[in-house]
């Protein structure tokens, strides 16, 4: 048995405005159990990077430890990546970034990597916006280390070991939201026609994005019971909007009915195009946002779509006015100037 991927592709298939084919965004072959949500997450990654024209050189692939973090093995294979220690991936991830701010950070995680010993550095990654795409393959469970509850278990919720949660849940996009995320969003990993634009756009956005994406486990968190489950998912999907990302590029020609969508603007001029389903609402308003994961949540539903967008953010570099060069590009000189110029900006506070 081989885990290498076949090279041989049709000499027909697509290529995007950079020559590449979708082959180009791939990585090894899974792992991961057979119909594991994480494996069509990382094929929506793939697919959102091929359709964004990303040069995978310059994508910087970040992980922490469990299920979800084998995975940058298996999208990008031609991209720099980093596999942290538990619950570090955010303050790895600030480090690169502060060293290379011309790099397109993917950074994906899982609900334990992230709500339970990573829970601190993930709030802080957070509040600081850092520019990052930060992907959370949420299945409700340690598949790792044979399926204990995880922090975002909901109570009540039973996995494969047949003992109900106890606990109150850790939701994330409400705690994103609260700590001031300038984007925020819920999808499900068997509803690529959601995924892929809001993957797109959070790889466009200027800031921390944060895509909590539910990834049922086939193995342990998969029976009847489980909020994590396929068929809980499928049955308590409460979609709030349908989304399009549409590059600043291409020509918008697409018509829209009054009243029902809106256009999103993006840094780079790119435009989340958001056509309104079930219900009204303004995704730029944080409250209104916090207030309807609340009432899904009360009623049992599973709110997805994009939740909150601030196309106004201010990203770390530019809070703190770091250099626009690179730092690993500066050379000794430039990064250790000497006593005289420290002497200076000591003066300077004096």
């Amino acid at each position: 048995m081989t885990y290498i991927r076949p090279i041989f592709r049709h000499p027909e298939r697509p290529k995007n405005d950079l020559g590449y084919t979708r082959a180009e965004y791939e990585g090894g072959l899974s792992t991961l159990c057979a119909g594991c949500g994480h494996d069509s997450v990382n094929s929506a990654i793939v697919q959102a990077c091929f359709e964004s024209n990303v040069e995978p050189h310059k994508v910087a692939k970040m992980s922490g430890i469990g299920c979800s973090s084998k995975s940058p093995a298996y999208f990008l294979r031609n991209s720099s990546g980093f596999n942290t220690v538990h619950g570090r991936m955010p303050s790895v991830t600030t480090g690169a970034n502060m060293a290379n701010r011309e790099l397109i950070y993917i950074a994906v995680s899982g609900d334990g990597d992230s709500a339970s010993i990573g829970i601190g550095q993930f709030a802080h990654v957070v509040r600081k916006n850092l520019n990052m795409v930060y992907i959370v393959m949420n299945n409700g469970c340690y598949g790792l280390t044979k399926g204990q509850d995880s922090a975002t278990s909901d109570v009540g919720s039973t996995s494969n070991k047949g003992q109900p949660n106890l606990y109150e849940p850790i939701d994330l996009v409400s705690t994103a939201l609260q700590l001031g995320a300038s984007f925020v969003a819920r999808s499900f990993s068997g509803d690529k026609a959601q995924l892929i634009p809001l993957i797109k756009a959070a790889i466009a956005h200027h800031g921390f994005a944060l895509i909590d994406a539910i990834s049922p486990c086939v193995t342990f968190n998969n029976t009847g019971q489980s909020t994590k489950s396929y068929d809980f998912v499928r049955a308590h999907n409460e979609a709030l909007n349908a989304v399009d990302f549409i590059d600043e590029k291409e020509a918008i020609t697409a018509y829209y009915k009054p009243g029902h969508s809106e256009e999103i603007p993006l840094h780079d001029g790119s435009i989340i195009k958001l056509t309104k389903l079930n219900r009204e609402h303004d995704v730029t308003d944080r409250i209104a946002a916090i207030t309807a994961v609340e009432n899904s949540k009360n009623k049992g539903e599973i709110l997805t779509g994009l939740l909150f967008h601030d196309s106004q953010s201010q990203d770390t570099h530019s809070m703190i006015g770091t250099s626009e060069e690179p730092l690993n590009s500066l050379s000794q000189s430039e990064l250790c100037p000497g006593m005289k110029v420290l002497e200076e900006i000591n003066d300077s506070f004096r």
